[in-house]
């Protein structure tokens, strides 16, 4: 199943993926990206935020292993 991620949540798990390469990974960054993965998982009937989350980053992370369709 392709998970439809949307683009604000990619952004800020780009934002938080690069503060935590620079190990300086805030709780805002961090508090941000999980509110927004809590809020759109809760709004998309039948979607797991673990999945949700899991998709994001593997997109973010490795793009050119990217099979969410996103």
């Amino acid at each position: 199943m392709a998970i439809d991620i949307p683009s604000h949540l990619i952004e800020l798990e780009r934002a938080a993926w690069a503060e935590q390469q620079a190990g300086a990974l805030t709780y805002a960054t961090a508090d941000a990206v999980q509110a927004a993965y809590r809020q759109h998982a809760a709004a998309t009937e039948g979607l797991s935020r673990l999945k949700l989350e899991m998709a994001t980053k593997k997109a973010v992370r490795h793009p050119a292993d990217d099979t969410t369709g996103a």
